[in-house]
């Protein structure tokens, strides 16, 4: 107990320190922790963020930094497209939502700078936030179980509610779990953290996060680290855990089984859906080449993905949107039109139908909303963002870039305000001062 309460002084004492050396220190954190909160939480933290950095503005601060300015060339694309845009109204709610693409690089570009030290320790009280939001929400369906008795309350959407969304989370905790996961010296508390967090991944049971986290920690070991033996007995336990996990929950195993099962033989059955008469999974090969498809036939994963991206190729054959896109937030009707054309399950009082759902791949979602201009520039920021990873070689920061460039692939993740803020944030974080820091060494 006193040395928690030590280290809680301590950890106090640090962050008034660096925030008297850097007063929006504070408030990055801030902003960056309230990302599960409601929204107008994170907006008012982001404003305050903004407002002190401006405050602090000196000219001898201001940088124009590349990396910096590409999710602000993004976001005035995303802003100009109200000019074209086929739906104006959802186009300009939209311009808001993103409007951090803009705030957060503008703060970077004019604020004070931040060292490799303050980088660190931001991240530091970061992982030890989204580890209590982790104890909080366990602690939460632990709550829920013994209320209801419905073990559902520990798995995906039901454990932090949809709206906080259960990938969003599954990433904010993987970026977390990274920073406990590469520390030279370990503790005790660090290996629990370690694995709390990992479980609190899998119980999050996307499918994709599960698999880079085991993939990044293999590639960590493999190729980046000399590890000893005391961290690769770690390694092997978190792998353990993380298989064991998935192996006795039928609830994860069976969202991986159903995606392998559905691939390997057509017209298998859906047992999710209780006594609603047969309903039948849709293998890959049919999401991309069926015409037409029935009420009782439910798209896993990675079918549904293919499906949308097939809709998209024929937008592109269909429509002039090549170049433009049909707008910022402006797909919603083509998808449904498109639904309907191709018969998808149209919902019901229980089930959302897929007409009414975005395209789950930012790429795509980019490319669909502000053409071929949107997609290149978001391929860019993903490209500087791993270079400078693999530069710096900073392993949380080549985690933060291989998983948003995969999480992209299957999520329109900036299609949500706390995407945009997170992802935003730690890419401003990590790739600020980057380019200076190498003129400096020249």
């Amino acid at each position: 107990m006193a040395n928690t309460s030590n280290y809680s002084t301590n950890a106090f004492q640090e962050l008034k320190n660096e925030t008297k050396r850097n007063p929006p220190f504070l408030f990055l954190i801030l902003s960056l922790l309230s990302i599960p909160m409601p929204y107008a939480v994170n907006g008012i933290a982001v404003g305050l963020f903004a407002l002190v950095t401006i405050i602090c503005c000196k000219k001898a601060n201001i940088r124009i930094e590349r990396a910096l300015v590409y999710p602000v060339l993004l976001y005035l694309l995303m802003a100009a497209s109200i000019i074209w845009s086929h739906d104006k109204e959802a186009t300009t709610r939209a311009i808001s939502k993103v409007l951090p693409l803009l705030v957060l690089p503008a703060c970077f570009i004019i604020g004070p700078r931040y060292s490799l030290n303050q980088k660190r320790k931001i991240m530091m009280f970061y992982s030890y936030g989204i580890l209590l939001y982790c104890i909080f929400y366990l602690v939460k369906a632990l709550v829920n179980y013994i209320e209801t008795n419905d073990f559902s309350t520990f798995f995906y959407h039901k454990l932090v509610t949809e709206d906080v969304n259960a990938i969003h989370v599954s990433i904010y905790a993987a970026l977390a779990f990274f920073w406990f996961f590469t520390k030279n010296e370990k503790r005790t508390f660090d290996k629990l953290a370690m694995f709390l967090l990992a479980i609190f991944i899998v119980l999050l049971s996307s499918k994709n996060v599960i698999l880079m986290l085991v993939v990044l920690m293999i590639f960590y070991e493999i190729f980046y680290f000399k590890a000893t033996q005391k961290i690769k007995w770690i390694t092997l336990g978190l792998l353990v855990l993380l298989s064991a996990t998935m192996l006795f929950s039928s609830k994860i195993r069976d969202r991986f089984l159903v995606e392998f099962k559905s691939n390997q033989q057509e017209g298998t059955i859906n047992t999710d859906f209780g006594p609603q008469g047969k309903v039948y999974n849709v293998s890959i090969k049919q999401a991309w080449e069926k015409e037409h498809f029935e009420q009782n036939e439910y798209f896993p994963g990675a079918a549904f993905r293919v499906y949308q991206f097939r809709i998209f190729t024929e937008m592109l054959h269909e429509d002039d949107i090549f170049f433009t896109g049909y707008g910022l937030n402006a797909t919603d009707f083509r998808i449904e039109q498109k639904g309907l054309e191709h018969t998808v399950f149209s919902g019901n009082g229980e089930n959302e139908g897929y007409q009414k759902k975005n395209f789950h791949n930012q790429y795509v979602q980019l490319f669909a909303e502000t053409g071929v201009f949107g997609f290149l520039l978001l391929l860019i920021i993903v490209f500087v963002n791993l270079k400078n990873a693999f530069k710096t070689k900073d392993f949380v920061h080549i985690s933060f870039a291989i998983l948003m460039i995969s999480l992209f692939l299957t999520e329109s993740f900036l299609a949500r305000q706390r995407g945009v803020v997170f992802f935003a944030a730690i890419y401003c974080l990590f790739n600020s001062g980057i380019a200076l820091k190498s003129r400096d060494k020249e």
